[in-house]
């Protein structure tokens, strides 16, 4: 959706773009929030491209993914809150480019099955398949823009005993949903974003208790009752676990939060990525251009602090490599850049610099587009912030509200608490719902009170 959005930008200002073909495999676009709630493979028969569940809220706030040329407080018309649900989320990405054709570019259901590239014709043959008829076809490109993510092709360890378990085991990548974890004991094996939200997630939803295994570290937070860190799992026997400090626990669900591969089926080796998760993968010019093919970009091959924004920046610049408005090092060039970066990439130390090093590399590319540049002092300021806030209560931070970087306006605090709230649909998260008298005496106003005031504001 950026790259398309890049080159519409361009076309609306009076650039001549090339011919383009999108191709996406599922019905719809919107990559990871784009529900299904299929686990395993698709009604298709493919395997499903979505890690999102239910009750999924933005775990990182938006003024810290906002598109810097299409603002939330356009699309909405009004402030939202700081951590807005999925289908709100999606809503805002799909808003950006609704009223344009660039949908019309898309092949949707349709997933590509194989990328030759020809040396000497210098040409990519992509072939395709239609999913709903079954068709497979071929064409060839110029050019190849990957942008498919790369949290979708589970990382699934193995533990002594664990075939032996009775309860239910499952990746992240397969969970839709906690409701049916209550009343659980719950194993969450990872230490890391997914591990943090579907630990919270059961404990919201009523999980007897949730227990997260880490391999180098605990995530430290200040846990309420029933939530808990141990150290790595060593051996599972029956419903016992054991882990490695001797310690062992009861389960009856295991879900395994242990991260994803940089998995490109459709693509021959010479041409995919192989790296751990990492926010600045070797073999990747400025992080999207494959330096042993220079007509092969990636976009988000990232792990990622920005989203949205980033996705953006890159795809800008991609597109002014394709248009040939930016100009192309060599390869020995693009080499000692990457070493470069890779340099100051070994010496980051924390969360902190992370950040700090992603925004920089986001200005860099920014800096050589047209791509609307924005505070990226102040996203990493909210970054760290919002670091501050997870550490000092886990369980409120999506309670809290930030200013948009883009045009200043600050967040509204959200109706109801998210730990309160139970239903994540848009119409919900938009409304004004009238507070319940319990709700009314806890925060002081009647009923019949607040009634009396909006009528008269009216």
């Amino acid at each position: 959706m950026a790259a398309l959005r890049a080159f519409e930008s361009a076309q609306r200002a009076g650039a001549k773009i090339p011919e383009i073909v999108a191709y996406e495999k599922q019905d719809d676009w919107g990559g990871q929030w784009n529900y299904d709630w299929r686990s395993g493979t698709d009604k298709y028969g493919e395997p499903v491209h979505s890690s999102m569940y239910r009750n999924l809220w933005s775990n990182g706030p938006k003024e810290a993914l906002e598109f810097a040329e299409y603002t939330f407080d356009e699309h909405f018309g009004r402030p939202i809150s700081s951590y807005p649900p999925r289908e709100v989320l999606w809503d805002y990405i799909d808003g950006r480019v609704r009223k344009s054709k660039v949908k019309d570019k898309v092949q949707f259901s349709t997933a590509v099955r194989w990328v030759d590239y020809d040396r000497d014709q210098d040409i990519f043959t992509v072939t395709v398949e239609n999913l709903r008829s079954g068709k497979t076809t071929s064409s060839e490109f110029d050019r190849i823009i990957v942008a498919t993510g790369h949290f979708s092709f589970p990382n699934v360890p193995e533990f002594e005993g664990i075939d032996s378990f009775p309860g239910t085991v499952q990746h992240a990548h397969d969970f839709r949903g906690a409701e049916k974890l209550a009343d659980q004991r719950v194993l969450l094996i990872g230490a890391s974003y997914s591990a943090e939200d579907i630990g919270v997630q059961a404990f919201k939803m009523g999980a007897r208790s949730v227990t997260m295994s880490y391999r180098t570290g605990p995530m430290g937070y200040d846990w309420p009752d029933g939530i808990e860190e141990l150290p790595l799992v060593d051996r599972f026997e029956g419903q016992t676990v054991h882990f490695t400090d001797g310690e062992t626990r009861e389960f009856d669900s295991v879900i395994l939060c242990t991260g994803y591969l940089h998995k490109y089926p459709f693509l021959p080796g010479e041409l995919a990525l192989y790296s751990p998760n990492n926010i600045y993968p070797a073999s990747l010019y400025r992080g999207v251009v494959w330096q042993k093919n220079p007509k092969v970009y990636y976009l988000g091959a990232q792990d990622q602090w920005f989203t949205f924004n980033m996705f953006d920046a890159q795809a800008w610049y991609v597109r002014d490599l394709i248009l040939g408005r930016a100009a192309l090092p060599s390869a020995e060039q693009r080499a000692a850049h990457m070493r470069q970066w890779r340099d100051r990439f070994q010496e980051l130390d924390g969360d902190a610099d992370d950040v700090r090093f992603q925004a920089e590399y986001i200005r860099d590319l920014i800096d050589a587009t047209d791509y609307p540049m924005f505070d990226l002092d102040e996203v990493v300021r909210i970054f760290l912030a919002w670091k501050q806030e997870k550490k000092e209560n886990i369980i409120t931070y999506r309670d809290k509200s930030h200013p948009s970087v883009i045009t200043g306006t600050m967040a509204t605090t959200h109706h109801t608490t998210w730990l309160q709230e139970l239903d994540d649909s848009l119409e919900r998260y938009l409304s004004t719902p009238e507070r319940s008298e319990v709700e009314a005496i806890v925060v002081g106003t009647e009923p019949d009170a607040e009634k009396d005031e909006a009528a008269t504001q009216e």
